[in-house]
């Protein structure tokens, strides 16, 4: 895949992820720990879930740890899919979550485990 492709998909699944992060905890962190509740989550996982989209939206934003950031948005995006949104069917149910679940791939497996910093993916060959 091109460079640029690259960093446009991780500057766009770390923006998203910020966002949503961000918006558990603007609407309240509270509605969202008694809906994990309901699920049979323990509910002090939603502020674990809420920090990991919105510090680790912010590290991809700015190319930091990109591949862990991005293997903890694989576990939170597929967990989701499957407690929550799987039953609505794809189309109209999990297809937002499925499409953030594959640019978490992307990045994961385009990322260097080596660098802590990718600004800028590395030269291609």
């Amino acid at each position: 895949m091109n460079k640029y492709g690259i960093l446009i998909v991780r500057i766009l699944l770390g923006g998203l992820m910020f966002l949503h992060g961000l918006q558990k905890f603007t609407n309240g962190i509270g509605g969202t720990v008694q809906f994990f509740d309901s699920l049979g989550i323990p509910g002090f996982m939603a502020y674990i879930v809420a920090l990991i989209e919105l510090v680790g939206g912010l590290a991809l934003v700015f190319g930091v740890l990109v591949p862990y950031v991005s293997a903890l948005f694989v576990v939170v995006l597929a967990v989701a899919i499957v407690t929550v949104k799987f039953s609505s069917g794809f189309l109209g149910g999990y297809e937002p979550e499925f499409v953030l679940l594959v640019l978490s791939v992307v990045t994961l497996i385009t990322g260097s485990f080596k660098k802590v910093f990718q600004f800028v993916p590395a030269n291609e060959k």
